[in-house]
């Protein structure tokens, strides 16, 4: 197992993440996954032998549920094991019950280490972007965590660009603890997060968690063009993330996954995720399922060795298009492009 830097922080982190959001399958999250306590116990064991030191939940997962089969399975932390949960949903039905303020988090925080049966969270993550909340409450907040010894370091999920942006210079301008990581969706089939997120983390010193790396399955081979989706999967049962807005382009891609996989006798899921731990920026893949088999060949895919034919074939296939202003930018200003610009912009620059 390999241990990359998170961000500028000093903690170091395996390149595969565990994902809980199949345990518990309570509400909609059971269209997820339902994974019995005794399976959850099995599964962490799978994970930490094989050098996986980070586990990742939220306190949304089946409503707590997720976080307290992990503190049931793990009352005594593993030694180095790595604990990363989140906050910001509706854990309620009060007005209060929901979003970043200084209120909700310490309280939800606090919830969280009861549910996990620990003393201190290792990664605190505003889960979603809250518009109404002062960012200078937030940010004092999660600062007052920290500085408390209930959370090591903070990060954000699902912000965009400009948002991410704003509450780093917040945290910087008032002295409080700046993220450390980000935590985004970004896949073979997904790979929006390379206009803004990925030269953000690449300039601003951020750690990537990448969530749903095989976007839901759809990226597992599984799913195959002109076929029905598998009995027991994700979107057989309703669970509408992530979107598919071109159909023919993503069975382009599982094609293109299959048949490297079969080349090198691995499955699909195995490539893709190979491929992503090698795009710039990218610090771990959290990788979930809901069997003991899933995560398994999950973890096999870091003695995946792609070659750089085989990943020039799924950039091709997958690479979107550059958009306003990154096109004109390509075309106008790439004689001054800095290690940033360059995450997204190098792989359209010609010569």
């Amino acid at each position: 197992m390999e241990y990359r830097q998170l961000g500028r922080s000093g903690l170091k982190v395996s390149v595969l993440t565990m994902g809980t959001m199949t345990f518990g399958g309570k509400g909609a999250f059971a269209k997820v996954g339902d994974v019995s306590l005794d399976e959850v116990r099995r599964l962490i064991d799978i994970v930490a032998d094989a050098g996986v030191n980070l586990i990742d939940t939220a306190n949304i997962y089946s409503a707590g549920r997720s976080e307290e089969m992990i503190g049931e399975a793990m009352p005594i932390r593993k030694p180095g094991m790595l604990i990363a949960t989140k906050a910001r949903f509706p854990m309620g039905s009060g007005p209060n019950d929901r979003g970043s303020s200084r209120w909700h988090l310490i309280a939800e925080c606090e919830a969280s280490l009861r549910r996990l049966r620990t003393d201190v969270i290792d990664l605190y993550q505003l889960h979603q972007w809250d518009g109404l909340t002062p960012l200078e409450e937030t940010m004092e907040a999660l600062d007052t965590l920290v500085r408390s010894g209930k959370v090591r370091y903070v990060g954000c999920s699902n912000f965009s660009g400009w948002h991410m942006m704003k509450a780093m210079e917040v945290a910087r301008r008032d002295g409080r603890v700046p993220f450390v990581s980000e935590q985004i969706h970004y896949t073979l089939q997904a790979r929006e997060a390379e206009y803004e997120l990925l030269p953000i983390a690449a300039d601003q010193g951020l750690g990537v968690l990448v969530w749903s790396p095989l976007a839901g399955g759809l990226l597992s081979g599984k799913h195959r063009r002109d076929k029905s989706a598998p009995d027991g999967t994700r979107q057989v049962s309703g669970w509408t993330e992530p979107p598919v807005r071109d159909e023919n382009a993503l069975w382009d891609i599982v094609d293109e996954l299959v048949s490297i996989g079969e080349a090198h006798g691995v499955s699909a899921a195995q490539i893709a995720l190979a491929w992503e731990l090698q795009r710039p920026t990218v610090t771990s893949l959290i990788v979930g399922g809901r069997t003991e088999a899933q995560f398994r060949d999950n973890l096999a895919c870091v003695e995946v060795q792609l070659s750089d034919e085989e990943r020039a074939r799924l950039d091709k296939v997958s690479q979107p298009p550059l958009l306003y202003p990154y096109w004109h930018q390509s075309w106008t200003a790439n004689d001054r492009f800095n290690a940033a610009d360059l995450v997204l912009h190098k792989p359209y620059l010609k010569g």
